[in-house]
């Protein structure tokens, strides 16, 4: 299931966005902001996660920036990384595409999955 903030309570103040974003990463083991959703990725990037999730056949929520622009910022300034997607397992912010495409190359995202028992 995707999610986006209407699914929750719609705040209008920079705390409430965070805690939004803060419930949607503790209330999911795998929670992937992106750019449109896995079927229809919006950005290479977002594609290239989306991808990589599927091939290490691991369930994950996905959370789609492009529904709302308090999101899409809020979400930058809650990890302090600048770009998008960005990646959290098991409520750590994990990286972006750059990052979790090196880890799957080198066989670490797949270990990281093992040892948090999703998969």
């Amino acid at each position: 299931m995707n999610y986006t903030l209407s699914h929750l309570p719609q705040k209008k103040n920079n705390m409430n966005i965070k805690e939004n974003i803060q419930n949607l990463i503790n209330q999911n083991e795998i929670c992937l902001f992106m750019k449109g959703t896995p079927e229809a990725p919006q950005c290479g990037f977002s594609m290239t996660v989306t991808n990589i999730l599927k091939h290490l056949n691991v369930k994950f929520k996905s959370v789609n920036v492009l529904e709302d622009q308090n999101l899409r910022q809020g979400i930058k300034d809650f990890s302090d990384w600048p770009t998008i997607p960005q990646l959290y397992i098991k409520g750590e912010f994990v990286g972006g595409c750059d990052i979790v495409k090196d880890m799957f190359e080198k066989g670490e995202l797949k270990k990281v999955f093992e040892q948090k028992k999703l998969i």
